[in-house]
């Protein structure tokens, strides 16, 4: 027989993860090495047990998840890991995807397909769900924000006014301004609070 496939699950949430553990302990040629609560503890895991595969949340404590698979892939390249999140935002998807996820799942999807997945993926493939492909689509299609840019946006969802902006990023009122014009015109919005909203819904942002 071969040998089972190592599974890390990476997840904050306790009962979602015992699911998880529970749902993927049925199946013989899986078996779940370690869970970690939080980004660090995944990375300290991954080195730890060296597993298959590994299933990685992307809002965890102490270190975010694309953070997590940046630092495991820095020094493991061969890593394999699928992210399986509620996040469905297209900045979310293309950040995990880049930082060398194999896999980006919605929380949403069946068991089955949970399973297709972590094979495939163990297999040297990548499992990305059309619905994912699709708003990874439309954020490789549409102009980027500079960092600048994200920062100035970061700062309006948190309610900041035009010179608290300056004052915060050491830039003058008018530079501001020319920041939100450009990062209105590339989300395709026509005042600031449409560019939160938009900000939040596609993982631009995140509300701590």
């Amino acid at each position: 027989m071969s040998q089972p496939i190592r599974i890390l699950i990476v997840e904050d949430h306790a009962i979602v993860r015992q699911g998880l553990v529970a749902l993927l302990q049925t199946v013989p040629e899986f078996s779940v090495v370690a869970e970690a609560a939080d980004g660090t503890e995944a990375v300290a895991l991954f080195r730890e047990r060296r597993p298959d595969v590994t299933l990685m949340d992307l809002r965890l404590q102490k270190m975010n998840g694309v953070d997590a698979i940046v630092k495991i892939r820095s020094e493991f390249p061969e890593a394999r890991i699928v992210v399986l999140t509620t996040f469905d935002g297209d900045e979310d998807i293309y950040r995990a995807l880049a930082a060398g996820a194999r896999g980006y799942l919605l929380k949403g999807m069946t068991g089955d397909e949970l399973m297709d997945a972590i094979r495939v993926v163990h297999a040297g493939q990548s499992r990305i769900p059309a619905p994912v492909a699709e708003r990874l689509a439309e954020r490789m299609s549409g102009p980027a924000l500079t960092g600048r840019e994200t920062d100035v946006l970061r700062l309006i969802v948190g309610g900041n006014s035009n010179k608290e902006i300056a004052a915060v990023l050491a830039i003058s009122e008018a530079t501001v301004k020319t920041h939100i014009n450009s990062l209105l015109s590339k989300l395709g919005v026509t005042d600031r609070t449409q560019a939160a909203t938009t900000a939040l819904q596609r993982g631009i942002v995140h509300l701590d």
